[in-house]
């Protein structure tokens, strides 16, 4: 039975959210505030989170900073009220998998739910490479989610492993557009052009060396993995 966690400080919605989780089988937990969302997060396991952005103690992008920054890799849906694209990109830099806008359906938040809980049990399952490989300047662990530049640590959000991941796949192959977009975010969000080239801008920043480029971009196509 997966685990859900819900953050979100308006009651109403507090309740409606965790009464129909709950009748689809999951096992819900809330928090009304961000901090105390924070620390549930770094007491228990949980196999997904809905966080609002609007909170009181900390914003929904104060905790999921944090959260990434501790190495907590679990599914954030965030629930915002602002359609700003600006707040989407935002949230998606900081390693959100997800957003929803309110005013939304029971239905899409639900689709939204299963498929971020169905993406996450299948990167877990395919994540097949048992150790560290070489990609440019970077030792990666997709197991454990950690990367090293000659045993330093350096930070990769989710969203910038599971890239990475899926360009490891299918080094020295043409990857399209979409099918980082299917792979990474699903086939029902399409980000803003701009949000993919920036992670691949901070991926390369990670990984190249003087010497070589290792993502290259395809003209038209896509981006290769050279290795």
């Amino acid at each position: 039975m997966a685990r859900i966690l819900v953050v979100e400080d308006e009651p109403a919605m507090r309740s409606g959210l965790c009464d129909n989780l709950e009748f689809e089988g999951y096992a819900v937990d809330s928090a009304d505030r961000g901090d105390d969302g924070l620390k549930k997060l770094e007491m228990e396991d949980f196999d997904l989170v809905l966080l609002d952005v609007m909170l009181p103690g900390l914003s929904g992008f104060d905790v999921l900073k944090q959260l990434r920054r501790m190495g907590n890799n679990t599914p954030v849906i965030l629930l915002t009220a602002k359609g700003e694209e600006m707040d989407k990109v935002r949230g998606l830099e900081l390693g959100a998998d997800d957003y929803i806008t309110k005013p939304f359906s029971l239905r899409e938040l639900l689709a939204r739910v299963k498929a971020n809980l169905r993406r996450s049990a299948a990167q877990v399952t395919d994540r097949n490479e048992g150790g560290g490989v070489d990609i440019g300047r970077l030792l990666v662990n997709f197991d454990a989610l950690e990367a090293t530049d000659h045993g330093v640590h350096v930070k990769l959000s989710h969203k910038e492993f599971e890239i990475l991941h899926y360009l490891y796949k299918k080094k020295n192959q043409i990857v399209t557009r979409d099918d980082l977009l299917d792979k990474v975010w699903g086939s029902d969000y399409q980000p803003a052009s701009r949000t993919i080239d920036n992670f691949i801008l901070r991926l390369r920043q990670k990984i190249d060396t003087v010497e070589t480029n290792h993502i290259v971009t395809v003209h038209g196509m896509g981006y290769k993995l050279v290795l």
